[in-house]
Order: structure tokens, then C-alpha cells, then sequence
């Protein structure tokens, strides 16, 4: 199994419970925000704006929560505001990792992701210790139930994509970051209805860790999601799916 495939199983499996949609639209709200803070309120100028906009789409977050998110960041309405930060660490058994955070407290933030880290066994990296292996990627995912790998190959190699990959639970399509938002209108346009659909890091290559390891590194990413400043959580380690599925 190639090893960005992994990516989509696991994405997949952890985003799919009910349980952690209003945590995730809490996450959509402020990667809105930030966007139109930094680049104005309107999409159509504002490309960070415009793939986080079709992010809260295809998570189903109702558009009157887009609309005030939008507004926030502008300063339209009352709203905090959040800054960025990138931690990079590495994870129980070796492996690296990179935490993406949005926060309105840096030093809340910086304190509680180190504990997070220093209680699981794992280590702060500094800057550029680990982040030369992952590469920012364009990724949609496809429901293999309702469409063949020829389907989606065909159309989205047309559409400019760079690589799809089918696995258990999805077909998966890669494209240069510039061209994901061109890419994923024609997939919709052609009627492929995605399963998720973002900009994100992928390791160039995966490692592998014994069981007990591994399920330190799954309960390390679950602790670090469950943070209110963190956005995403990248790493390399080619974590079971009976991991996933338990923990």
C-alpha cells in the first residue's frame, strides 16, 4: 500500500464521528476567520478564504455559520483573534509530527501543547526539524461504493490532478496545492460528490512501529485534536487501522 494512502483512512475513520462535528465546525469557524482577516471577506479575491469556505461545505456547516465567521474576520461583528503558530515535534517511537494551531492565546497554547507532548512521551522539535518531510497536497476523497477508480482517474487526471490512489474506504485524489480549488470544481461539476476535501501536509514516506508504540502515537493525535487551539495534527507513522478503529 503506498504510503499516502494511508492518509485518507485515517482522516476518514477520525473525521466521521458525530461526536466531534461541533468540534470540527468550532475548527472550519476559525480557519474562516483568520482567512478573512488576513485576506478580506470576499472569496472570489482571497484563495485561502475560497478553500476554506468549500472545506465548511463539504463538512455540511450551514451557511449562516460561514456568513458570521466571514464577518468576524473582517470585523463586521465582535470576534476574537486568533494567531498562527506551528509546532514540530517528535512523536513517541521517532516518528515526526507537525501541529497547526489557531489560538487566542499564545502562551495558553504553547503551555498546554508541551504538556500534551511531554505526558505522552513525546518531544518539541525546533523549526524545520521535522517539516522538510511533508509536502502541502491538495486532497479530495471518493466514496469506492458509489464510484470506480476508473471514474474518478479518468475525470481528475483530466481536471489536472496528480495522482490518485484507491484504498479501503476511499479513492483518493492529490493535486499541487494551486490547483486544488480548479481540480475539485470539476470533480463537482462532473457530479462526484466528495467525502472530504483539503489542502494538507503529507509525509513523503510512512514508518512503521510496534502495536504498544503505535497506540501511544494514536493516543497522543487524539489528545492533541481534543485541543481547543489546535487545527490539525500531521505526522508519518503508519498507524494499524485496528488502532484507528479502537481508540
Amino acid at each position: 500500500m503506498s504510503g499516502h494512502s494511508k492518509w485518507a483512512t485515517i482522516k476518514h475513520k477520525k473525521g466521521a464521528a458525530d461526536a466531534k462535528r461541533g468540534q470540527m465546525f468550532t475548527k472550519l469557524i476559525k480557519e474562516i476567520s483568520i482567512a478573512a482577516r488576513m485576506g478580506g471577506g470576499d472569496p472570489d479575491g482571497n484563495p485561502r478564504l475560497r478553500t476554506a469556505i468549500l472545506k465548511a461545505k463539504a463538512a455540511n456547516m450551514p451557511k449562516d455559520n460561514v456568513d458570521r465567521a466571514i464577518k468576524k474576520g473582517t470585523g463586521e461583528l465582535e470576534g476574537s483573534i486568533y494567531e498562527e503558530l506551528t509546532y514540530e515535534a517528535y512523536a513517541p517511537g521517532g516518528g515526526a509530527m507537525l501541529i497547526e494551531v489557531l489560538t487566542d492565546n499564545k502562551n495558553r497554547a504553547a503551555a498546554e501543547i508541551r504538556n500534551i507532548l511531554t505526558r505522552s512521551g513525546a518531544n518539541l522539535g525546533s523549526t524545520g526539524s521535522v517539516s522538510y518531510l511533508f509536502k502541502r497536497k491538495g486532497v479530495l476523497s471518493f466514496d469506492p461504493e458509489k464510484y470506480t477508480e476508473d471514474q474518478i482517474m479518468e475525470a481528475a487526471i483530466d481536471a489536472g490532478a496528480d495522482d490518485v490512489i484507491s484504498e479501503e474506504g476511499a479513492i483518493v485524489v492529490y493535486t499541487d496545492p494551486n490547483d486544488f480549488e480548479p481540480v475539485l470544481n470539476a470533480m463537482t461539476g462532473k457530479g462526484f460528490e466528495t467525502l472530504g476535501a483539503e489542502i494538507s501536509m503529507i509525509p513523503d514516506s510512512y514508518i512503521g512501529m510496534d502495536g504498544d508504540t503505535a497506540g501511544k502515537v494514536q493516543r497522543l493525535i487524539d489528545k492533541l485534536e481534543e485541543n481547543e487551539d489546535v487545527q490539525n495534527v500531521y505526522h508519518n507513522v503508519d498507524l494499524p487501522e485496528t488502532d484507528d478503529e479502537e481508540e
